[in-house]
């Protein structure tokens, strides 16, 4: 037996995660290992320590790992990357020199999983930032991969095991349902690290998450499930439960949809935020176009019930109870429990997202046709808020909730979570994130603990991952390395608003519950001029 084929004898295996819940799973347990160069092959032995050279970049792809198969690994020059997308390629000018790496997953036999590695040629950070998706992914993330890359990372990001933004590879296909789900990602870091340390002759010092939406989500699957994958995970706006959250974009569906009176134009979306701000905005002690904290707006859309005839500047009777059905979520008409939560005041200008039809909003209309009643045919109109809601708990089987508040596992690690959701979010309420984080807090065991590894921040007036009437632009990244690495955790987080390119107005992010409180004295549009209180 030649020495590669005896090194290959010890390769190490990581069982597919498949069901239930796994058991937490530490990387370094499992990669303790050296990789070792044999003529054109690299291979990853178990226990051997540390690599004393790196390796080139094209060599890279006779890198062999279990359950992967590089794909393509070569050098890219500076400003030299095209991507095919739709007809056009999209380049990017100002990347810096790096090593490209393609792999093809298979976790499972029906896995189909490609990653990509980006390694900065020089100037490498020391660390590793995985970047999450968006929707039902299907892509991988480039955007956010070169934003990485700029700051010196390493990066990576996965499809999550198909092609394309719907639910369609789920129907027959359990095993890609899961792909998606969860493991994915956690196959992703692990075959990412081991192809940092092959490169570079050394692992990754620091490991982190970040991700909006769906990827907030795969964030919190991570800390959840593989807590010792990342030493810290930046959260936004997390999908965290999709069953729940999917109910809601039928109900706003069913609320404007099913009776063409109760469609709410979008040149009304104006009038009611406006009525709104008359009515919220002052509350926190400053008029300035953004309510700080929604949940004490008592905004009632009856206020533009039209007098007579519809007009521009009201709204029907019809239109009134829609509205109050988007911002109350759905309830179960049987029982009147509320099923989800809805939407806050301040998301009035981008309801279009689940309420300007003509169908129910995509991601929810793919998860109910081909997760749940596996049905391409189904319509909107027909799901009952008592029965159909029970089914789909049950054919998800919390295999798309990351609601898990046990997370003492990545806390002993030393691991910090940044959970960040904006107040005017159009597709996900932040009481989705205020409802985990006081679980975690009553799991944990009380705020003072739950703050040494876990802290969310809500900011006002910002829309879904970005945009929206507040500030909106933060560098959390930098934040969650200095938690991680310099152990000083953030007590406010410094959100600026960007208008025709130029900043106009900074706000502390405060850790919740604090809000930011004007101090009397300097701009309003000074982050400097607020501090971070107690609400009460």
């Amino acid at each position: 037996m030649t020495r590669a084929a005896c090194l290959l004898s010890v390769l190490l295996f990581v069982p597919a995660s498949v069901g239930a819940k796994p058991p937490v799973t530490s990387f370094p347990d499992l990669m303790d290992r050296q990789i070792i160069k044999e003529g054109d092959d690299l291979a990853v032995v178990d226990g051997l320590g540390a690599l004393a050279a790196t390796a080139t970049c094209e060599s890279l792809s006779s890198l062999r790992l279990p359950g992967a198969t590089i794909t393509m690994a070569q050098t890219v020059a500076p400003s030299a990357l095209i991507l095919p997308r739709r007809s056009r390629p999209d380049a990017w000018t100002d990347l810096p020199a790096f090593c490209r790496v393609a792999a093809t997953l298979e976790p499972s036999g029906d896995s189909n999983i490609t990653i990509e590695v980006w390694l900065p040629s020089e100037g490498w950070n020391g660390r590793y930032q995985a970047v999450g998706n968006g929707g039902w992914a299907g892509v991988i993330s480039y955007g956010r991969m070169a934003g990485a890359l700029r700051r010196g990372y390493a990066t990576s990001s996965t499809d999550t095991g198909h092609v394309g933004n719907g639910a369609s590879f789920a129907l027959g296909h359990p095993e890609k349902l899961i792909d998606f789900a969860y493991r994915s990602v956690h196959e992703m870091a692990l075959k990412t690290k081991a192809i940092i340390e092959a490169f570079y002759g050394t692992p990754a010092r620091y490991s982190y998450w970040n991700g909006c939406s769906t990827g907030g989500r795969q964030g919190l699957e991570e800390a959840q499930r593989f807590p010792g994958d990342f030493d810290g995970i930046v959260a936004v706006a997390p999908a965290i439960n999709q069953a729940r959250l999917n109910v809601s974009y039928v109900w706003v569906a069913q609320a404007t949809l099913n009776d063409p009176a109760s469609y709410i134009p979008a040149s009304k979306y104006a009038v009611i935020h406006d009525a709104m701000l008359q009515t919220c905005d002052a509350r926190d002690g400053l008029a300035d176009g953004v309510v700080d904290d929604p949940t004490r707006c008592r905004f009632d859309p009856e206020v533009l019930r039209c007098g007579g005839a519809d007009a521009p500047t009201c709204l029907t009777a019809p239109q009134v109870e829609a509205a109050h059905k988007i911002y109350g979520g759905p309830t179960n008409p049987r029982t009147l429990q509320q099923i989800a939560p809805g939407l806050e005041p301040g998301s009035e200008l981008r309801w279009a997202a689940l309420a300007g039809g003509p169908t129910a909003q995509g991601i929810g209309d793919s998860y109910f046709k081909f997760v749940v009643f596996e049905d391409t045919t189904w319509d909107f109109r027909t799901f009952d808020f008592d029965r159909d809601v029970a089914r789909a708990y049950q054919r998800d089987d919390g295999l798309l909730a990351a609601t898990d508040p046990d997370l003492t596992e990545f806390a002993s690690r030393g691991g910090k979570l940044m959970l960040i959701h904006g107040w005017s979010d159009q597709f996900i309420s932040p009481r989705y994130s205020i409802d985990y984080y006081e679980s975690v807090v009553e799991r944990t065991g009380g705020p003072e603990k739950t703050a040494d590894f876990m802290r969310l921040f809500l900011a006002p007036g910002m829309a879904h991952c970005a945009g929206g009437e507040g500030p909106n632009t933060f560098d959390s990244l930098s934040l969650i390395e200095q938690w991680v690495e310099q152990g000083k955790a953030p007590d406010q987080m410094i959100a600026s608003r960007v208008t025709q390119g130029e900043v106009d107005r900074t706000r502390p992010l405060c850790p919740y519950p604090q809000v930011a409180r004007y101090q009397g004295a300097g701009s309003t549009d000074d982050a400097a001029s607020f501090a971070c209180v107690d609400p009460t």
